[in-house]
């Protein structure tokens, strides 16, 4: 099969800006910390395998991904290191674990009494982190389910309790009664499975709005995930943090129209051309994570000035005003998220416009935008 070029629609991964996003997570950390760097969901849509190998470079060793698919993948690419799979290990899936060297975040009695059989079975055993909800809400043990099962857990040959974790609900807010509430929650839970025999040797709770704005001085580990690809934790660290974006999002202009005054423009006519006008068409649509809710609101970088998406953008296609750019032709890039001639498209300008996070932006780039890495410099 021929190798046809790629239409002209693409995002740039740059790991330099990786490299000093995870800088500033390793200045946040205490001397005994270590970062767990989190590449779950395709590295929140940069690319898993590159991303890791790229923080391999950088003297990372710990990686957290959500799933065993995930984990696979990875250790299909030859990453050896330690990998922490976050959304724990469902029926039928405890002998990769055990194959493949994987930690599983044990949630639950069941799921611990599974891995216990496959692994005492093998005569081997398997390290987990143990996570409980220290007011999260969500998965994980709660103080008394922790409790009742701790001296079943002691019975447990099979597994060696690595690690001891919980996750912050409300960390982005800097003066937080949730996430005190929660320490304290952590830190008691914590006593208790040292009292009962077990002694964990990693002990994490910050994600990186943790990292950034709350310390927790018994951990071991800390959990940057958002922060490391430039997205800020919350709206509160805006001040803190010094990020740079690592996606950058461009397509290349299709089309110019000269279109008449009175013209309505895309689906439904949502927008009409005051005046004439003159139109870019770029092969970039809402099945490539352009959301369609940037229907005229969202904006583009060309030749150092901002032009904004008219239209309801499509499928596959938008449309951009690009009238007050006389040089604007077929071919030129156009940057719709990240950074170009001095001006900077941010995930979180995105997100405060579709009232979202940055988190989501990122994962919803489609898999039919190719990444292309830059160099670390």
């Amino acid at each position: 099969m021929m190798n046809y070029p790629h239409r002209p629609t693409w995002a740039e991964i740059d790991l330099s800006a990786l490299q000093h996003n995870l800088q500033q997570a390793v200045n946040l950390c205490s001397t005994k910390q270590r970062l767990l760097a989190v590449v779950k969901a395709d590295a929140y849509g940069h690319g898993a395998v590159p991303v890791t190998q790229a923080l391999q470079s950088f003297g990372i060793c710990d990686f957290a991904v959500a799933t065993l698919e995930e984990a696979l993948e990875l250790r299909h690419a030859g990453i050896t290191d330690n990998l922490l799979v976050l959304g724990s290990c469902f029926p039928g899936q405890e002998g990769a674990f055990l194959q493949y060297d994987l930690m599983p975040v044990l949630l639950d009695r069941e799921t611990a009494v599974r891995l216990n059989v496959v692994a005492v079975e093998q005569s081997r055993q398997l390290k987990v982190h143990l996570k409980v909800d220290s007011g999260m809400g969500r998965v994980g043990f709660l103080p008394r389910q922790l409790q009742e099962f701790l001296p079943q857990l002691r019975q447990l040959d099979g597994l060696v309790v690595e690690g001891f974790m919980s996750h912050l609900a409300c960390g982005d807010e800097l003066n937080s009664t949730v996430t005190t509430a929660q320490q304290g929650q952590f830190r008691t839970m914590l006593q208790m499975v040292r009292e009962a025999g077990i002694k964990p040797r990693e002990i994490h709770l910050n994600n990186s709005a943790g990292l950034s704005g709350w310390e927790c001085p018994e951990c071991t580990l800390s959990r940057p995930g958002i922060m490391l690809y430039g997205g800020l934790p919350g709206a509160d660290f805006s001040t803190k943090l010094d990020l740079q974006p690592v996606m950058q999002l461009r397509s290349c202009i299709a089309q110019i129209r000269q279109v008449p005054a009175g013209s309505g423009i895309s689906y439904g006519h949502s927008y009409y051309a005051p005046d004439d006008m003159t139109v870019a068409v770029m092969p970039i649509g809402y099945a490539d994570g352009y959301n369609r809710l940037l229907s005229n609101c969202g904006q583009g970088i060309l030749h150092g000035e901002r032009v904004p998406v008219i239209g309801r953008v499509c499928m596959d296609w938008i449309m951009l005003d690009v009238s007050h750019i006389p040089a604007a032709a077929v071919g030129d890039c156009v940057t719709l998220l990240g950074s170009a001639d001095g001006l900077v498209i941010t995930g979180d300008d995105w997100a405060e416009q579709l009232d979202t996070i940055p988190y989501e932006i990122f994962c919803r780039i489609g898999n039919r935008v190719p990444r292309r890495y830059l160099p670390e410099s």
